[in-house]
C-alpha cells in the first residue's frame, strides 16, 4: 500500500513555517522547503513563475504585507499519486483568514477580517517541493470588501462550507481501494462531460448527472458564478448558463489529478478553452478564444459525488478578452493620484 505520510508531514511543516514567518523571512522558508528548479502556477496576475525568489517577491511578500495574522484554515487536506504523470502531490483547500490591513493588487484595504478562498497543490520529490499550483479567489475577496466587478451572479454568494461530514483533513493513511473507487467515479463523470461537449447538447436533462451525482449535491463555485445545491438548481444556476454561454468548448486535460479516500482533486493549465457566445458571467458574445484555469475538489459518498468545490481563474479568462478587472477596479475605486 502506497503511503504519503512523509509528503503530508513535509507540507504541513512547510505550512507551519510559512504561518510563523514574517514577510522578510519568507525567502529563507522557501529555500528550506523548495527545490532549485521550482515551478509555480498561480492565478492572474501571478501566472507561471520559475524561481523561488520571484515567487517570494511577487506572491507571498505582498500577501504578507497586506494581510495581518494570516491563518490557514483547511477544509480538505489530502495526498496521492498524480495519475497524469506519476509524482506524489499534496493538496490543501480552505481559506486564509486575516486582517486586510494594506491595499493588495489595487484592492483597497478594509482593516476588517476577510476569508480568502484558496486551493494549493504541492508536488514533493526527493524531499523538496518542486511544483506548486496556488489558486486564490480574488473576486471573492473583492465581494467581501464591497466591490462587485461583475454583473449579478447566477449562484449564491456564501462562505464555502467544508465537507458535509467534516472529514476532509486526511492526516492519516487511507485504503487505496477507496481512492480507486473515487477516481473511477470522477473519471466516468469527466468522460460523460467530454461526450456531452462533443454532442453539442448544452441543455441535457438531469439523467446525465444522476449517473454520477447525488441528488442533493453541493456545488461551491467561484465568486462571479456562485454556489448552488441539488442537481436541479445546479443545472438551472450554473450548468445551463455555463454551457449555453460558451461555445467551441475543448477539454485540454489536467496537470495533476489524484484521489485519497473519498476525496479527489485536479487542476489544469488550462483545463478548458472556449469562446463567449453571450450570457456567461453577464458578458456579451465575442470571437476571442480564451483558456480557463480551474481547480476542482470532490467528495464522494457511496457511488456518487456529493460535493464539489471549484476555483476558477476568472480574472485570467476575462483578461484574455480585453477586460482587466484588477486594473479597472484599482483605477476607478482606488486611484493613485
Amino acid at each position: 500500500m502506497s503511503s504519503y505520510q512523509h509528503e503530508k508531514q513535509f507540507v504541513l511543516n512547510y505550512f507551519a513555517d510559512m504561518e510563523s514567518a514574517n514577510a522578510e523571512q519568507l525567502v529563507s522558508v522557501l529555500e528550506k522547503h523548495v527545490a532549485d528548479d521550482y515551478e509555480f502556477y498561480g492565478v492572474y496576475p501571478f501566472n507561471k513563475i520559475d524561481n523561488l525568489g520571484d515567487v517570494a517577491k511577487q506572491v507571498w511578500q505582498p500577501l504578507y504585507k497586506s494581510f495581518a495574522n494570516i491563518q490557514r484554515r483547511q477544509d480538505v487536506f489530502m495526498a496521492g499519486t498524480n495519475e497524469v504523470s506519476g509524482e506524489n502531490w499534496v493538496m490543501s483547500m480552505g481559506h486564509f483568514m486575516a486582517l486586510f490591513e494594506q491595499d493588495w493588487l489595487g484592492i483597497k484595504a478594509s482593516r476588517k477580517v476577510v476569508m480568502l478562498k484558496y486551493a494549493e497543490f504541492n508536488c514533493v520529490e526527493n524531499g523538496k517541493i518542486t511544483k506548486t499550483g496556488l489558486w486564490l479567489d480574488i473576486i471573492g475577496l473583492m465581494q467581501q470588501v464591497g466591490i462587485h466587478p461583475l454583473p449579478p451572479q447566477t449562484g449564491s454568494s456564501i462562505l464555502h462550507p467544508g465537507p458535509r461530514h467534516h472529514n476532509g483533513l486526511l492526516f492519516d493513511e487511507h485504503l487505496p481501494e477507496e481512492a480507486e473507487q473515487t477516481l473511477a467515479v470522477l473519471n466516468t463523470m469527466i468522460e460523460d462531460l467530454s461526450k456531452l461537449n462533443a454532442s453539442g447538447n448544452d441543455r441535457a436533462g438531469p439523467e446525465v448527472m444522476q449517473k454520477n451525482w447525488h441528488e442533493n449535491m453541493g456545488w461551491y463555485g467561484p465568486a462571479g458564478i456562485g454556489s448552488t445545491y441539488t442537481i436541479a438548481r445546479y443545472q438551472e444556476q450554473h450548468m445551463y448558463p455555463f454551457r449555453e454561454g460558451l461555445s467551441d468548448k475543448v477539454f485540454n486535460g489536467h496537470v495533476c489529478r489524484f484521489a485519497e479516500g473519498q476525496f479527489a482533486c485536479f487542476f489544469g493549465w488550462p483545463n478548458l478553452s472556449n469562446k463567449s457566445s453571450g450570457g456567461f458571467l453577464g458578458m456579451p458574445s465575442g470571437d476571442k478564444r480564451a483558456d480557463m484555469r480551474i481547480v476542482d475538489v470532490y467528495y464522494r459518498e457511496g457511488d456518487k459525488l456529493l460535493e464539489n468545490w471549484v476555483l476558477m481563474d476568472i480574472p485570467y479568462w476575462l483578461k484574455q478578452q480585453g477586460i482587466d478587472v484588477l486594473a479597472r477596479t484599482s483605477t476607478i475605486l482606488n486611484p493613485k493620484v
